[in-house]
């Protein structure tokens, strides 16, 4: 029984020796990881706030050949080969989106990225529907389709945000009516413990849970300055080498 018992603390030990070995590694790397998180944080808020728009070949060229080069001179530490999409999302992020009906070339996961990661409502240049599709496998039953020339749809707005809902406005042109420019500039204002927004002339609650998305199917829309500001702007237009991917 002593023999046993020894072998047993015999084992305990020389585990907990490459134990030790491993968490001295690791808090070396900690250590780097926490000058380089600088940089890595830079470049991947920057690639969410402003790479949605562009093709794949000028989100490479922009990203790798201008803002890494400015960051490495500027002496801002960072990752050696740092990939913004993967400090934005892991391989089980991707996995998750490939189930909801993402297609799995490089340029959809970073726009799902985007998506994801961004603060601002998504308006999605989507002419192939790609993208919408991948949303309503995202939210689900809960995401009502909605658009600017039906009926009604300023109180289908207010009621959605008073009542936490999903919307998806779809087929909005280069021109987004000035009603909601408060909702999507997020122009809130706080009464008591709850936040409201203006529509119109109804100062209308904001609910916690409320989603926006936009979506428009002009392959080339140009918008105003303004809405850019207020919106993420991401194409999820259909490339060659998308297809190829």
């Amino acid at each position: 029984m002593l023999t046993k018992k020894l072998d047993i603390a015999n084992r305990l030990v020389g585990g907990l020796a490459d134990e030790k070995i491993r968490w001295e590694n690791k808090n070396k790397t900690l250590g780097n990881e926490k000058l380089t998180m600088i940089g890595d944080a830079i470049v991947s808020a920057a690639f969410v706030s402003y790479i949605g728009p562009f093709s794949a070949d000028f989100r490479g060229e922009l990203w790798e050949e201008n803002w890494l080069v400015d960051v490495k001179n500027k002496g801002i530490p960072f990752t050696t080969g740092v990939d913004p999409l993967n400090i934005l999302s892991d391989a089980t992020d991707h996995a998750v989106w490939s189930n909801q009906g993402l297609p799995a070339d490089r340029v959809s996961l970073e726009n799902a990225a985007i998506v994801c990661e961004s603060t601002r409502y998504p308006l999605i240049i989507d002419p192939q529907l790609q993208g919408i599709k991948w949303i309503k496998g995202r939210e689900g039953s809960e995401l009502v389709l909605m658009s600017l020339t039906q009926h009604g749809w300023q109180r289908k707005i207010e009621m959605a945000v008073q009542t936490g809902q999903c919307i998806m406005i779809e087929a909005i042109g280069e021109e987004i009516d000035p009603l909601i420019d408060p909702l999507l500039s997020k122009a809130y204002t706080k009464k008591g413990r709850a936040m409201y927004v203006k529509i119109g002339a109804e100062d209308v609650e904001v609910d916690a849970k409320f989603k926006l998305y936009l979506q428009t199917k002009l392959i080339n829309p140009h918008y105003k300055p303004e809405t850019a500001a207020q919106c993420t702007i991401i194409n999820f237009i259909v490339t060659e080498s998308g297809l190829e991917d």
